[in-house]
C-alpha cells in the first residue's frame, strides 16, 4: 500500500488528537461504530497498529505518532492547494482572473516595512491584489503551512523557517520594556540574565505552537494585553526594538546587550510557481 485517502487521514487525526473514539465521531458528524471501522481497516492495509486500546482509553503507538505529524501535514497541504489554486484564478476576488496574494503579518508588529513593501508593489505594474491577513504572535507559520496565507513576514529565531523558501529583510536588536518607573528603567543596557531575575516582575510569556513554556509570568495572547501589564508593573517583556512603536508613556524600552538580533524575512511555501508571489519577493528584496 503507497497510497492513503483525505477521509482516512481525517479519520485518523480525528480519534489520535481526541484519544477518544466517541469524541472523535462526535467531531467527525459520524456515529462511533464506522469509525472504528475504518480506523482497523486502516490498520490492517498498513500493517501496523496505530492505536493501542483498553478500558482506560487509547494511546498512540510509535507509528501511530509518525502518522498523526505526517497526516496533518498531508491534510493541510491539501487545504492549502485548494486555496492557493482558487485564489491564483480569481475566485471570489474583486481584481478577478488577475488574482490576488494573501499576506500573514503579526498584527503587533512595526508598519512601517509592511506599508513600504505594500506601496512599492502597488507600484509595479500588473501586481496582483494583496490581502494583508493580521494574525497572533507566531501563527503566521500556520496560516501559511495551511494555505490560509500564500505569503507571510516571519521573525527569527522565534517562528520556524523550516519547509519554506525565504529572503532576509531587516536585522534589528532586542529591547526589555519595563514600567518606566521600574528602577532598572534608569539602565542604559540591561542583559537577559538581569531582565529574567527581576523580583516581582516576571518575564511575560509568548506562544509557540499554540503552547506556552512553564514560569511565573502572564500568557501573552495580544499587545494590547501584554501593554497593559507592562504599564501596570504585573510583568517585563523583551520584543524587537521596532516595537518602541507601539510603547506607552508608562513604558520605557532599554537595550538587551546579549539578547540574539531579530531577523524580519518574507517567506513564501518552497517550489511556488506563482507568478504575482515572485513579483512580490523581487519587491521586498528591493527594500
Amino acid at each position: 500500500m503507497d497510497t492513503l485517502e483525505n477521509r482516512e487521514l481525517r479519520y485518523f487525526v480525528a480519534v489520535a488528537e481526541e484519544l477518544h473514539f466517541g469524541r472523535a465521531a462526535e467531531r467527525l458528524g459520524m456515529a462511533q461504530p464506522p469509525l472504528s471501522r475504518a480506523i482497523q481497516q486502516l490498520e490492517r492495509r498498513l500493517g501496523v497498529c496505530l492505536l493501542e486500546r483498553n478500558r482506560r482509553g487509547v494511546r498512540l503507538t510509535g507509528a501511530g505518532e509518525v502518522l498523526l505529524h505526517e497526516g496533518r501535514a498531508a491534510l493541510d497541504a491539501t487545504a492549502a492547494a485548494a486555496r492557493r489554486t482558487r485564489r491564483a484564478g480569481g475566485v471570489d476576488s474583486p481584481a478577478g482572473p488577475r488574482g490576488r496574494l494573501v499576506l500573514a503579518v503579526k498584527a503587533a508588529a512595526s508598519h512601517e516595512l509592511l506599508r513600504k513593501l505594500l506601496d512599492a508593489y502597488a507600484a509595479e505594474p500588473d501586481s496582483a491584489e494583496i490581502e494583508v491577513l493580521p494574525g497572533g504572535i507566531c501563527e503566521q507559520e500556520e496560516q501559511l503551512r495551511d494555505g490560509r496565507a500564500d505569503v507571510a513576514l516571519m521573525y527569527t529565531p522565534w517562528n520556524s523557517l523550516a519547509g519554506f523558501d525565504s529572503e532576509a529583510l531587516t536585522t534589528e536588536g532586542q529591547v526589555a520594556v519595563l514600567p518606566a518607573g521600574h528602577p532598572l528603567a534608569a539602565r542604559d543596557t540591561l542583559s537577559l540574565a538581569e531582565v529574567r531575575d527581576i523580583p516581582d516582575l516576571p518575564l511575560a510569556r509568548w506562544p509557540t505552537h499554540g503552547t506556552y513554556a512553564p514560569g511565573p509570568g502572564p500568557e501573552i495572547h495580544n499587545q494590547t494585553q501584554l501593554a497593559q501589564l507592562i504599564a501596570l508593573g504585573r510583568t517585563v517583556a523583551v520584543v524587537p526594538d521596532s516595537a518602541r512603536s507601539w510603547l506607552w508613556a508608562e513604558h520605557t524600552a532599554v537595550p538587551l546587550t546579549d539578547a540574539p538580533p531579530v531577523v524580519t524575512h518574507i517567506a513564501w511555501p518552497a517550489h511556488s510557481r506563482s507568478l504575482a508571489l515572485a513579483g512580490l519577493i523581487r519587491t521586498a528584496a528591493r527594500l
